[in-house]
């Protein structure tokens, strides 16, 4: 640490320009190479002799370099290829709820139903990924009405799920709106799905799509935005072209 800031101490009380200093550890003495051997870095400075790495300039090769021979990533061939839009979700079968309900660890209701949040913290799930499918694999195990917000859901979960007299409604999440679902911050804006199908989805009553507009008439807690959203998103339906002459 550099004398000006061992010079001056910050003390408990009124904070004062006189009594300012750095914070602990922001702050340390430059390295000061070649200037004598009994430093450790005098003589060719810590780069040891010679040699690709002890040159001035760029003495480190890029990432993957192997010296000229034919790098490993080039000798295996490439097969297929990798969706960019491709969203990896975490499963959650009807047993497995029913299974945390028994032992008091999940609880929901119309107005608080279950979420990512209360998944990842009651250790039902351990990841969240891209979000929650719901899935139907252990529906004759489901005696309890469930109230559950997934991104998600199979039809089989969804009629089981109604059967017994729950709900199931699928809403959007990005990176940010999933994050914020977990950690239990609502100061922000929800993100809205702009892919096209995103949109489909969400706005399809059949996958319980929390945009659709039965889902907004039936769903007991409805933002504003999202009735102003499912209006504008479904415009296309009904929206007519001009025809080129």
């Amino acid at each position: 640490m550099s004398s000006v800031a061992t010079r001056f101490k910050a003390t408990s009380g009124r904070v004062h320009l006189f009594n300012l200093s750095p914070a602990h550890g922001s702050q340390s003495t430059q390295k000061r190479l070649g200037r004598g051997r009994s430093s450790g870095l005098g003589k060719t400075s810590g780069r040891g002799h010679k040699g690709q790495k002890a040159r001035a300039g760029n003495g480190k090769p890029k990432a993957g370099f192997e010296g000229g021979q034919t790098p490993l990533v080039k000798l295996f061939p490439k097969r297929g290829f990798v969706n960019q839009n491709a969203k990896v979700y975490a499963p959650v079968n009807l047993d497995r709820i029913q299974h945390w309900i028994d032992q008091g660890r999940l609880t929901s209701s119309p107005e608080k139903p279950i979420t990512a949040r209360e998944l990842l913290l009651s250790g039902c799930i351990h990841n969240a990924h891209d979000g929650i499918k719901l899935l139907g694999n252990g529906s004759e195990h489901l005696k309890t009405a469930i109230h559950i917000t997934p991104s998600r859901a199979s039809q089989s979960a969804i009629r089981a799920v109604e059967k017994m007299g729950g709900s199931v409604y699928c809403k959007f999440y990005n990176d940010l709106a999933l994050r914020d679902c977990v950690k239990g911050r609502t100061d922000r804006t929800e993100a809205a799905p702009i892919r096209k199908t995103d949109i489909l989805w969400y706005t399809s009553w059949k996958n319980r799509g929390y945009l659709s507009p039965t889902a907004i008439s039936k769903m007991p807690l409805v933002q504003d935005r999202w009735r102003e959203l499912s209006k504008q998103l479904l415009t296309f339906k009904t929206q007519e072209y001009e025809k080129a002459k």
